[in-house]
């Protein structure tokens, strides 16, 4: 795949929530944001928290924002705590640093955009997310 519209969006999404459901995975909100940070498409599912999407959306936004997934940003943060801090601070608080936010790449690595789940463990939370990425055509090996 080599571009994020709102079909790509709206079939990361329903794979992952797919997975979700086939992990038994507590409700989940899944958001997926364009390369410019904006919502291509998002779905919260029933008996998700109300705050589940803008943790997802922060998962997101942190991972376009900083160039890397948040699992790989957490770990950054535990050997870097000033700065991190500080860069939510700048960012308003809208970074998470738990897994479940990644980017979105095509061809060559090109960023096209980013996905967050929020609403498991950070692990199933991620876990779901290449699961949808995946079914929705996008390889991710190359952002490992």
């Amino acid at each position: 795949m080599t571009t994020l519209d709102l079909a790509a969006a709206q079939a990361v999404i329903a794979a992952a929530l797919a997975s979700a459901r086939a992990r038994t995975a507590k409700p989940l909100a899944v958001i997926v944001l364009d390369a410019g940070g904006h919502p291509i498409a998002f779905a919260r599912e029933d008996g998700a928290t109300f705050a589940r999407l803008e943790i997802a959306r922060a998962k997101a936004k942190g991972a376009l924002g900083m160039g890397a997934d948040t699992r790989i940003l957490a770990e950054r943060a535990k050997g870097n705590p000033v700065f991190f801090q500080s860069v939510a601070v700048a960012l308003g608080g809208d970074m998470a640093f738990s897994p479940g936010g990644v980017l979105v790449r095509g061809p060559q690595g090109l960023v096209l955009g980013s996905v967050g789940a929020s609403g498991d463990t950070g692990d199933c939370d991620e876990e779901c997310v290449t699961a949808g990425l995946h079914a929705a055509g996008f390889n991710q090996e190359q952002t490992r």
